[in-house]
């Protein structure tokens, strides 16, 4: 397997999550729901799903499950993104929807605020990416093996001041990390990425600067389509 020809910095630390507060428990930031379907907001911070340990079981899935005994997992933000998730009600949902997701029925929008300035503004990042085993939950660029993957991107407003770029995201494919690791590739790392930016940028923020913003599908009960936005919170 030959070394990748994007080479991505190394994180400032091996638990580069573990830096993040605390979320308090409160009330979840409902959208909408009814008897098949749960949209909200998660945090930033928080995971979507239990990790291992006692430590790791607060979680999005964990608060949800406790108002709406019946919500099952469909899909996951990284613990540092904020942004629309959508929990499934019952396991014929959750299955609809699922199916979704895998066939690219979803259209998932992101902001995030990137380091420099892309050029062209907008376009296409096509790089196939595969776990970095022993960096893991670190993912990498591997043209031998792989899988595609697809991000799209378009530049909204650029910052001279602090170099940093506002840009809007549509990760076409959905591989763990994707957008982050892509966007680090070409150069251009999200602020405050404890993964995969280098230190210097790191420091810029307090948080990771990326927040599912626009969540579009076909209810699984009646085929209708919901579509949901969520301002960024920077």
């Amino acid at each position: 397997m030959r070394d990748d020809a994007h080479m991505l910095p190394q994180p400032s630390t091996p638990h580069a999550l573990a830096h993040l507060p605390v979320i308090p428990p409160g009330p979840l930031d409902l959208l909408y729901t009814d008897d098949t379907v749960i949209v909200l907001v998660k945090p930033a911070g928080l995971l979507s799903v239990p990790g291992r340990g006692d430590h790791a079981q607060d979680c999005m899935a964990h608060r949800v499950q406790a108002e709406f005994a019946d919500a099952l997992v469909v899909h996951r933000l990284d613990m540092a993104t904020s942004g629309l998730m959508v929990f499934a009600r019952g396991k014929p949902a959750q299955r609809q929807l699922s199916e979704a997701f895998a066939g690219r029925l979803v259209d998932k929008r992101y902001e995030a605020i990137v380091h420099g300035l892309p050029e062209p503004v907008h376009g296409d990042i096509d790089l196939p990416l595969i776990t970095d085993w022993p960096n893991r939950p670190r993912q990498k660029v591997d043209f031998s093996d792989g899988k595609p993957s697809l991000t799209r991107y378009r530049t909204l407003q650029h910052d001279e001041r602090t170099s940093g770029t506002r840009v809007s995201l549509e990760p076409v494919t959905g591989r763990t990390h994707q957008l982050r690791v892509h966007l680090a590739a070409i150069g251009h790392p999200l602020l405050g990425d404890m993964l995969y930016a280098p230190t210097e940028v790191q420091a810029l923020t307090s948080r990771l600067m990326l927040h599912a913003c626009v969540l579009s599908f076909a209810h699984p009960a009646n085929g209708e389509p919901l579509s949901f936005e969520s301002a960024p919170p920077f």
